[in-house]
């Protein structure tokens, strides 16, 4: 078998340092479509290094995304890239990230999940910096064709609505060159670009990099529920359950209770097709 889950989980950890500036925030911002309108007081805390926040959800993107990468290439884990898909997304604050910054990124196999007709790889990475933790990130990572081991299938995170209407709901459009855009933060898969690699995934055109989504939603949050306060944020995590086409508007809807918002993301021009399910952002 390809995957080897208990070598996979036992393998040492492999450390790289990372390093990022203003730069790569207020680009990964841009790729997220912050800055429109591009004088809105509320947007320059996003693309004016003076006023500069980081939305928590750049740890994703820190360092070009290398905790996922060296998951991949752990020991015990020899698998085909065309088998692979973005599961789903988690991040833990430890304290609000720096607008530039110098960490030790640690990434490892958190655990290995047997679903069957597929596996998945939960791709763990903890940063640090010279004052301590700055947050910690699960990739989880579906394996098409790799389960079936009768291994352990892991905890549902499946999430209840709320029993009401939402309390906001929000549109976002995506640029047609969003996903141009947002791959110059590190994730550089044609599949995000190229129509042709693209037809050959079978998709009529290039999509929208999930993690993409999964910033703009982040984004939205903070902007219409927690004040524009990025430091608020103490954990994301979401479900990918659906593909967004460049040119499409995301529906934002949010459900707000104590030191939590519930969120579900929709296509709107393909008549609400889901996006983002289970996606939960628990705040101070």
């Amino acid at each position: 078998m390809p995957i080897d889950p208990a070598k996979a989980v036992a393998a040492e950890p492999r450390s790289a340092e990372i390093s990022w500036d203003h730069k790569d925030v207020q680009l990964y911002h841009l790729g997220l479509g912050a800055g429109s309108p591009a004088t809105d007081p509320d947007e320059l805390r996003y693309t004016l290094e003076s006023r500069l926040h980081v939305l928590p959800s750049f740890a994703t993107v820190a360092g070009a995304g290398m905790g996922v990468v060296g998951g991949l290439s752990a020991p015990g884990i020899d698998i085909d890239l065309a088998a692979v898909l973005h599961g789903g997304q988690s991040i833990t604050l430890h304290r609000p990230v720096p607008a530039g910054g110098r960490a030790v990124s640690t990434s490892r196999v958190a655990a290995v999940y047997d679903k069957g007709k597929a596996a998945v790889l939960v791709l763990r990475s903890e940063a640090s910096d010279a004052d301590g933790p700055l947050w910690t990130s699960d990739a989880q990572i579906f394996v098409r064709g790799e389960g079936g081991w009768g291994g352990d299938r892991g905890p549902s995170e499946r999430l209840a609505l709320p029993d009401r209407e939402p309390d906001k709901t929000v549109e976002r459009p995506v640029r047609e060159d969003q996903a141009l855009l947002y791959r110059l933060s590190g994730d550089w898969n044609p599949l995000h670009a190229d129509p042709e690699f693209a037809a050959l995934a079978g998709f009529d055109r290039p999509i929208l990099h999930g993690l993409c989504t999964y910033g703009m939603t982040l984004k939205a949050v903070v902007d219409t529920v927690l004040g524009g306060d990025v430091a608020r944020v103490r954990s994301y995590r979401t479900r990918f359950a659906g593909i967004v086409f460049p040119g499409e508007t995301l529906r934002i809807r949010m459900w707000a209770d104590e030191g939590r918002v519930q969120v579900t993301v929709t296509a709107v021009e393909r008549d609400d097709a889901p996006v983002l399910a289970d996606t939960l952002v628990e705040h101070s």
